[in-house]
C-alpha cells in the first residue's frame, strides 16, 4: 500500500490557499451575476437531488478541490477499498461494507474467498427468520407470536438499526414493534422492558465477539427479566431445562462466536454472522440490521440495500467533478482546513430522520477523529469535525441563532423529502408545504442574510438595527428526494459513508479503526473494583478519581 500523500504539499493545496486568501464570499452577488449558478452546482446521485450552490465555492475552487482529490490519490484508495485491499492498516483488514449490498450473482474475491455468496447466504438466513417472525410461525415458549423485537447492542450495533427503524416507521408491520437497548445504565433495560409481555418478546443480541461488556451485561439482565416474568405468570416452571427452552425461543444472536452464543443459551442455528471486514458503524446493512429486516420485511430491506448500492456505484463510477459524495467530502475539507470550521450541522426536515444526526456522529467522528496518519506519522492538518443536529423546525427555535448570527462558521446540510408519510392539512393549508417553506427559507436566509439597509427599510429603530442584521454567506447543502423510502434511507447512509471516506483520504488517516474508544473501556474495568468497595484498588487511583469514587460510595444506598 502506498504511503499517504501530505495534502499540504500538493499544488492543489497551494492553489486552494491562494483562492481562500483572495476570496470575498458574496453569495448574493454570485447568484445575481450567474443565473445558472444553481444549475451548475446541483447534482443527482441515485434518487438524491443535491444542491451545492449555496456553498462558498466558485468554479475555480471546485476545480482545485477536484485536483486535490486526484493529487492525494482518492481514486486509487477508492479502488483499493472496493477491491478488498487491507486499507484498515492498524487492524490489517479489508473494508467491505460495500460488499454487503452488492447484488446476488456478483463476485468479489478477498483473501482467496468470494465474499458475495457468503453475504447472500447470511441475508437469506436473516430473511427466512424475518418471515417466520412476521408470519407468526416463530412463537415464544408458550406458543404466542412475537409482538416486540428488542435489539441489544451498542455503538454501530444500536445507532444504525434504531435510526433506520425510526426512519422507516411507515413500513413497519402493524402489530409488530422494535425497541433498542444499548446503555449499560440499568435504567435503559428497565425502561425498555417494563411494559412488555415476556411471552411475546424476542431479544436480538448483537455482538460480533459476544464479549462486549455493555451488550452482554444487558443481555443477561434481559434473560433474567424474561425468566422471572415467565415464572411469575406461571408460564414456565423452575428449573434449568425449562429456562433453557425459554431462552432458545426468545433470544437470537448476531455474532460469529458460536461457542459463546451457545453458552448463553441461544441455539447457534439462530445466530446470524458477519465478518471482520465490517466495521460496527458500517454494519446496519449486515445481519446487524436483523431487527429492521424483521419489522419492515425482507422486500423492503432489499430495497434499502439497493439504495446503498446505487450510491456505491455513483461513487465508484462518476468523475469527481460531479461525484456527489466526493464533492461533499472535499467541501468539508475546504471548510475544516481553510475556514477553520470545527463543527458541521445536519438538519433533517423529516421527523422520521430524527436519529440521523446521532447516527452520523459515530460514523463521522469515530472514523475521522484521528491525529496520526495511516503510516503512523502525525497528521499535517486538522482532521474531523463535530457532527450534530436536530430535525427542523425544532432546531429553528433552539440553536439556529448561533448558525445565523454567531461568530463561528457552521456548514449545514438540510435534508427533506417532497412527499411526507402523513400528508395532513390544517384547514386549507398543506402542513408539509408549510414545513418545507421553512426548509427553503432557512437556506436562503443563511446564504443571503439581511443588510442594515433592509432592516432600516422596515422602520426598525436605529439602535437595534445591528442586532437584526444577518451577515449571510453561511454555507448550506440541500439534499432532497421524492419520499423517505427504504431505498432513499439507504442512499443517505451510503452518501455520508463515502463523504467520510473522502475526507479521510485527503487527511491521510485510517477512517476504519477506532482505537480512541478503547482506553476508557480498559480503565473502567480496572476501576470497577474500587467502585465496588475495594480500598486497595481505590488507593491506586489519582486523587480526583479517588475523591469522586469516595463520594459515590458515601451516597450510594
Amino acid at each position: 500500500m502506498s504511503q499517504p500523500v501530505d495534502p499540504t504539499t500538493t499544488p492543489a493545496w497551494a492553489r486552494l490557499t491562494a483562492l481562500y486568501e483572495s476570496l470575498r464570499p458574496d453569495l448574493r452577488g454570485w447568484f445575481a451575476a450567474d443565473p445558472s449558478r444553481a444549475t451548475s452546482f446541483t447534482f443527482q446521485a441515485g434518487d438524491l437531488y443535491v444542491d451545492l450552490s449555496k456553498n462558498l465555492i466558485n468554479a475555480d475552487i471546485l476545480s482545485a478541490l477536484v485536483d486535490l482529490a486526484d493529487q492525494v490519490g482518492l481514486a486509487d484508495r477508492r479502488g483499493g477499498m472496493l477491491a478488498g485491499e487491507h486499507i484498515n492498516v492498524t487492524e490489517d483488514r479489508a473494508v467491505l461494507h460495500t460488499a454487503l449490498r452488492a447484488p446476488e450473482g456478483s463476485s468479489l474475491v478477498v483473501d482467496g474467498v468470494d465474499v458475495i455468496p457468503e453475504v447472500h447466504e447470511v441475508l437469506a438466513k436473516v430473511y427466512a427468520f424475518a418471515d417466520k417472525v412476521r408470519s407468526g410461525e416463530w412463537v415464544g415458549v408458550t406458543g404466542k407470536p412475537i409482538a416486540t423485537v428488542v435489539n441489544i447492542g451498542i455503538g454501530g450495533s444500536d445507532l444504525g438499526p434504531v435510526m433506520v427503524y425510526e426512519a422507516l416507521q411507515p413500513y413497519v408491520k402493524p402489530g409488530l414493534k422494535a425497541r433498542f437497548i444499548s446503555n449499560i445504565d440499568p435504567t435503559d433495560v428497565a425502561e425498555k422492558t417494563k411494559d412488555l409481555d415476556p411471552e411475546t418478546t424476542l431479544f436480538i443480541v448483537a455482538s460480533k465477539t459476544f464479549t462486549t461488556l455493555e451488550t452482554l451485561t444487558n443481555a443477561r439482565l434481559a434473560r433474567s427479566w424474561l425468566l422471572d416474568g415467565l415464572r411469575a405468570s406461571g408460564a414456565i416452571e423452575d428449573g434449568d431445562e425449562t429456562a433453557n427452552a425459554a431462552v432458545a425461543k426468545h433470544f437470537v444472536a448476531v455474532s460469529t462466536a458460536l461457542d459463546k452464543v451457545a453458552a448463553f443459551g441461544i441455539d447457534p442455528e439462530n445466530a446470524f454472522g458477519f465478518w471482520d471486514w465490517v466495521g460496527g458503524r458500517y454494519s446496519v446493512d449486515s445481519a446487524i440490521g436483523t431487527a429492521v429486516a424483521v419489522t419492515i420485511g425482507p422486500e423492503n430491506f432489499a430495497d434499502f440495500l439497493a439504495g446503498f448500492h446505487s450510491i456505491d456505484r455513483h461513487f465508484a463510477e462518476t468523475e469527481f467533478s460531479s461525484n456527489v459524495p466526493a464533492l461533499m467530502g472535499l467541501l468539508n475539507v475546504w471548510y475544516v482546513n481553510f475556514f477553520e470550521a470545527g463543527s458541521h450541522v445536519v438538519l433533517p426536515y423529516a421527523q422520521l430522520l430524527h436519529r440521523f444526526p446521532a447516527y452520523l456522529q459515530q460514523l463521522t467522528m469515530e472514523s475521522n477523529g484521528k491525529s496520526v496518519r495511516y503510516d503512523g506519522s502525525p497528521v499535517t492538518t486538522d482532521t474531523g469535525e463535530v457532527f450534530w443536529g436536530e430535525p427542523g423546525t425544532n432546531g429553528q427555535h433552539a440553536f439556529y441563532q448561533l448558525i445565523h448570527q454567531g461568530t463561528r462558521l457552521i456548514p449545514a446540510d438540510f435534508i427533506a423529502v417532497a412527499n411526507p408519510a402523513h400528508p395532513l392539512v390544517d384547514g386549507d393549508n398543506d402542513v408539509h408545504a408549510l414545513f418545507l417553506a421553512n426548509f427553503f427559507a432557512q437556506t436562503a436566509a443563511l446564504a443571503f442574510g439581511k443588510t442594515a439597509e433592509e432592516v432600516r427599510a422596515e422602520g426598525t429603530q436605529e439602535a437595534i438595527v445591528p442586532a437584526r442584521v444577518f451577515a449571510g454567506n453561511r454555507p448550506t447543502t440541500s439534499i432532497m428526494a421524492a419520499e423517505l423510502s427504504p431505498r432513499v434511507v439507504g442512499e443517505l447512509i451510503a452518501l455520508y459513508e463515502h463523504i467520510t471516506f473522502t475526507e479521510g483520504v485527503v487527511w491521510g488517516i485510517d477512517s476504519f479503526d477506532q482505537w480512541g474508544v478503547e482506553l476508557g473501556k480498559q480503565l473502567a474495568l480496572q476501576i470497577a473494583p474500587a467502585v465496588s468497595g475495594d480500598d486497595e484498588a481505590l488507593a491506586k487511583q489519582d486523587s480526583s478519581t479517588q475523591s469522586l469514587i469516595t463520594y459515590y460510595r458515601s451516597q450510594r444506598q
